[in-house]
């Protein structure tokens, strides 16, 4: 290998750039949930990107540590590790900081986090947003949270969402009733596929009815209640059935709020087992339509504040803000957050006061920039101004002006210039860009294509 070819630029293996329009659709993601987040009485907090691994470690199953990425932080010597989860780092906030707060915490973030993951096209750096409340432990607060993450993906424009409700109460204590470590491990592979005919093979030698519920698992799925109905006729201890009437009650507590309100889908999947080891009662995952991957996850934890010293109740959910970009770039949703953004073009006779009117543009509101690159076409502008993000040109020629509105894409036809009173230009440079700013609202509105702007094919 060449030193040129070692030297080449390129990104870690899981990491990626996002240019502005992709950055713009992720931003836009963020603070919409984090504003339906603080709606609902959540505060926002931040957490480190990496911290002691001993201490973050004691709030990671084992698939997490296995997945966190380690190294030695120069300045002490210790092992640090870049977080893999959020939630146990607001649990340690929790347990250490807010120990003496009588009454439940409501915290939401968001930020990125990294796991060490197999595969060449495997994303490693994970963009999350999510809710913790902590010191509550009634169905409402499992209703609360499951409405929260209804409301949230709403307000991203996410539809044809279903929630799946489900309950770790039944597979633990199947899969704690099978005596043999290896039996019980190849059957929790095949649950894992929801393979119900090799469950049943992989079942072999065990009592009948623990035999039949591990075979009846993978079924159970659908409407909460008929599911609820057909679990109950199967054989269950009193800790299981006590689980039943807890999904029923979270079930009708939170289903008006998030069928009517939000037009989701609450379905019931007790067979599935995915984190069965770190959730401790009710689990949901939420999916849009066209999107392979859950664009949230999330459930009751209650042993986890405990391992930071102080046991607490705790539910809660993280939105997969990659999959939700995916979720929009399949139905085709605007991502424009509605601030126009003005590209200011002059002659070098009126750069000063093109610099007077973008201060004046941002003044009301907008953003605004005057072109510093060398003296171009009008084709040549907009393709600049559509690639770095502007929304409009505003070109200062001879003494008037002309305002042109850009197109979405590269396909898209621009309409034609709209001039401009020499009035409006003194009156937006002498700081009062009200008119100006009326004129690039109304193009704005106008234009054609409008609604499809800010879209973006890579997601």
């Amino acid at each position: 290998m060449s030193p040129s070819s070692r030297s080449a630029v390129r990104l870690p293996q899981g990491v990626r750039d996002f240019l502005p329009r992709a950055a713009a659709r992720r931003r836009i993601i963020v603070e919409r949930l984090v504003g339906e987040f603080e709606s609902f009485g959540y505060a926002r907090i931040i957490t480190p990107a990496f911290e002691c691994a001993d201490v973050l470690e004691r709030g990671l199953g084992p698939h997490a540590k296995q997945s966190a990425i380690r190294f030695v932080e120069p300045g002490s010597g210790e092992v640090v590790a870049l977080r893999p989860d959020i939630t146990p780092q607001v649990a340690r906030m929790a347990a250490s900081r807010m120990a003496e707060v009588d009454g439940p915490l409501r915290y939401c973030y968001e930020g990125a986090i990294m796991r060490m993951q197999r595969g060449v096209r495997i994303q490693r750096e994970i963009l999350q947003a999510g809710v913790e409340l902590i010191g509550a432990g009634s169905p409402e607060a499992d209703a609360e949270v499951i409405s929260v993450a209804a409301a949230a993906l709403a307000t991203v424009g996410i539809d044809h969402v279903r929630l799946d409700l489900g309950h770790v109460a039944p597979v633990r204590h199947l899969l704690s009733a099978v005596p043999d470590p290896r039996q019980r491990e190849d059957i929790e592979r095949l649950l894992r596929r929801k393979a119900r005919a090799e469950v049943g093979r992989a079942s072999a030698g065990l009592d009948a009815p623990l035999r039949s519920a591990l075979q009846a698992l993978p079924t159970l799925y659908g409407a909460p209640r008929e599911v609820l109905k057909r679990a109950r006729a199967l054989t269950w201890p009193a800790p299981v059935m006590q689980a039943f009437e807890a999904i029923e009650a979270v079930f009708s507590l939170s289903r008006q709020v998030v069928e009517s309100e939000f037009h989701a889908t609450i379905t019931l999947d007790l067979g599935e087992i995915r984190g069965f080891d770190y959730y401790t009662g009710i689990r949901f995952s939420g999916y849009a339509d066209g999107v392979g991957n859950k664009v949230l996850q999330g459930g009751r934890y209650d042993e986890l504040v405990g391992c930071y010293g102080a046991p607490a109740q705790a539910t809660g959910f993280a939105v997969d803000v990659e999959a939700i970009a995916e979720a929009q770039a399949e139905r085709g949703i605007e991502v424009s957050d509605g601030r126009s953004a003005i590209l200011v073009t002059t002659t070098q006779r009126r750069r000063h006061e093109g610099m007077r009117v973008a201060a004046g543009l941002r003044a009301g509101g907008l953003r605004a920039a005057v072109d510093l690159g060398p003296r171009r076409g009008r084709e040549a502008i907009s393709r600049y101004a559509r690639a770095v993000g502007f929304t409009h040109v505003l070109s200062l020629e001879g003494t008037g002006a002309k305002l042109a509105t850009v197109a979405a894409d590269d396909a898209g036809a621009s309409a034609p210039p709209t001039v401009l009173a020499a009035e409006l230009v003194t009156h937006a440079a002498a700081g009062d860009a009200t008119e100006i700013i009326s004129a690039i609202l109304a193009s704005a509105s106008e234009a054609p294509g409008a609604a499809s702007r800010g879209r973006e094919r890579s997601g």
